[in-house]
């Protein structure tokens, strides 16, 4: 892929994503004006991230990553790639669904570990519903990621950016009615009737962003049907792959529990003292909806487009081409992700002054000051992903989860330092400068 290649498939990726996360900081911005930065919006966060932290530590990172070189390699066999396709979706489909049952099963297990200080309080139950009516979004989630990989296998890269506007502009429907209907409610207060709106809500976003790919999928004559001859050898190689994949993003899963934890602990314990501002894990969640704004629009559409021509490039055993492709990309992100960390660390809090509405100024500035925290990673993370993908395209997974478990255990050891160093009312602040 030559630099105009590059540029134009990233345009066409970046213009859809601009459009998605427009509409999902609307999204964003709606559910604060909804249920606020305090506790009734940690539950509805808390419940509505559980699906995106399994999804990814079971099988997210092998949707997005190692099971694209396998499927562009298919895409060179005599039926196009269909048998091939077909096993790994009907596969994938079948363990998602078992995933969707355990999951629901074992919502108030999951509360339990992921928000230990809501045991035996209102937030424990109020959590636990918002959850399972969330948790079916795991099985559209890796639908859609399937079929998007499979859509990019063929060079049509704008439909994966495309969806997730449709996905976000159902949630605003929602989210903005139950704010003109209802009155303002809290952890103690909210009926049943409002857990179901919103929950199932959010969930109808994603069936409607994975089944849109359906008639994308069939123009590109790849025919998808259910096939259990999973005895293929190509599969199987594409399952051991997903296994240390799996074991990479279940150590940053890690990472993600231990800052849930603490972030809600911390709300919990500032509101027993007295403290009234948003101080959890809601803030946490929508400063970095705005810090991964730069990120996804230039990185992940640059990284998207890139990662089948690096792996046919790896396939031809060309790595000079790699690295030429890796540093324009790189140059490309930090054209954006840097200006975007200086405007985030110095300007945060007047960022967020001006993009929520419906609460206080202390609870926005509270959201700027965790915005510029997690500044200073921005840029790293964007080269990270960069080079990551790059030892994708080599099938090397096993030195990703190498530095992975050392970048999350630095991480980690800080987020407990600063538990047990910072007041509660300034310890969300500082997950974002250990994550950064």
């Amino acid at each position: 892929m030559n630099n105009k290649s590059l540029v134009k498939s990233s345009t066409v990726m970046a213009v859809g994503t601009i459009f998605s996360r427009i509409t999902g900081l609307a999204r964003g911005l709606l559910l604060v004006a909804v249920l606020g930065t305090t506790l009734l919006g940690d539950t509805f966060n808390v419940a509505n991230t559980m699906p995106n932290i399994l999804y990814n530590a079971i099988i997210g990172g092998a949707l997005t990553a190692v099971f694209v070189p396998q499927i562009v390699r298919s895409t060179s066999d005599e039926d196009g790639g269909s048998a091939f396709i077909s096993r790994l979706v009907t596969a994938t489909s079948v363990f998602l669904g078992g995933l969707v049952v355990i999951s629901i099963l074992l919502a108030p297990v999951l509360v339990r570990i992921f928000a230990t200080s809501y045991v035996g309080r209102p937030e424990f139950e109020v959590t636990t519903s918002f959850m399972r009516y969330c948790l079916p979004q795991i099985f559209f989630m890796g639908l859609f990621a399937l079929l998007a990989q499979v859509a990019n296998a063929k060079g049509k890269f704008g439909p994966m950016m495309w969806a997730p506007v449709l996905n976000n502009l159902i949630a605003i429907a929602v989210f903005g009615w139950f704010l003109k209907y209802s009155t303002q409610p809290t952890v103690t207060t909210i009926p049943d009737s409002e857990i179901i709106l919103i929950g199932l809500g959010s969930t109808a976003g994603y069936v409607a962003q994975a089944l849109i790919l359906i008639p994308i999928i069939s123009r590109t004559k790849i025919k998808i049907r259910p096939r259990f001859d999973w005895r293929d050898s190509e599969l199987r190689k594409s399952v051991h792959l997903a296994t240390w994949t799996l074991l990479f993003t279940g150590i940053s899963q890690i990472s993600y529990l231990v800052t849930v934890n603490l972030s809600t602990r911390a709300a919990v314990e500032s509101l027993k003292s007295g403290i009234e501002t948003g101080v959890g894990f809601t803030p946490f969640s929508n400063a970095y909806l705005i810090y991964m704004l730069p990120h996804s629009i230039i990185t992940i559409s640059v990284v998207t487009a890139l990662l089948p021509t690096l792996s046919r490039f790896a396939h031809a055993k060309q790595p000079e081409l790699i690295h030429d492709q890796l540093v324009k990309a790189m140059r490309i992100v930090g054209l954006i992700t840097v200006p975007s960390a200086i405007a985030f660390l110095f300007f945060g809090p007047l960022i967020t002054e001006v993009l929520f509405f419906g609460i206080s100024s202390a609870d926005s500035n509270y959201l700027g000051y965790t915005l510029s925290a997690l500044a200073l990673g921005l840029a790293p993370m964007s080269v990270n992903l960069i080079a990551l993908r790059g030892l994708n395209a080599f099938e090397n997974v096993k030195l990703q989860v190498l530095s992975n478990a050392i970048m999350n255990l630095i991480g980690v050891a800080a987020s407990i330092i600063i538990s047990f160093t910072l007041p509660p009312e300034w310890i969300t602040v500082g997950l974002a400068g250990s994550l950064a």
